[in-house]
């Protein structure tokens, strides 16, 4: 029998909270169950967190703000080839999310009332994917508005993807789905460019 061992900083409990969060929501997820994926005792979590469960979930958000900044939005904000970008962008994400069994904390704030304390993270992150993406594809030639179109539909059609796979439990429709919504950017890239 396996011991989970203690975390003993912040940042090496922000992957178990983030977890947490994505199992249990941002309500449900109470101390006992963050503590319990963490490892650590409630006044440990308190010591890294003071503000509580609030700090947490923004500590949770700037990491996977950062995760995706790195993997996800530079990479198509900065783009030389569009096509290997966009590529890479699925790949990522859908190891990221994988395949569709990973709920998405950001998303699952913006989809309910708890999710209006974080209203300016879940907007801007989402704003910022659709943005990078559409540049991508502008890049490639894409006409401006069809571009923000895919862009829109490529990201919403990955959250999609990612409900529904779980709803479903068929991480098949998330593949299904994702590998559609590439190749409707990559058809386009090809079109244009």
């Amino acid at each position: 029998m396996s011991t989970k061992r203690a975390l003993t900083d912040r940042e090496s409990a922000l992957p178990a909270l983030a977890e947490a969060f994505r199992e249990h929501g941002f309500e449900g997820a109470t101390l006992a169950s963050l503590s319990k994926a963490t490892g650590l005792g409630k006044g440990s979590l308190y010591n890294f967190f003071p503000r509580g469960k609030e700090e947490m979930m923004e500590a949770v958000l700037e990491n996977i703000d950062g995760w995706f900044a790195d993997a996800i939005f530079s990479p198509l904000e900065s783009v030389s080839d569009p096509a290997a970008a966009v590529t890479a962008m699925f790949d990522d994400v859908t190891a990221y999310f994988r395949s569709g069994r990973r709920v998405c904390v950001v998303g699952c704030l913006g989809l309910n009332s708890s999710g209006e304390a974080f209203a300016v993270k879940v907007k801007d992150y989402f704003a910022r994917w659709i943005s990078a993406l559409a540049h991508c594809l502008e890049v490639a030639k894409v006409p401006p508005a069809m571009s923000v179109d895919l862009a829109e539909q490529a990201v919403s059609g990955i959250q999609g993807a990612i409900v529904l796979a779980r709803a479903l439990g068929d991480d098949a429709s998330f593949q299904r789905i994702v590998h559609r919504l590439r190749s409707i950017l990559l058809d386009a890239i090809v079109r244009y460019g």
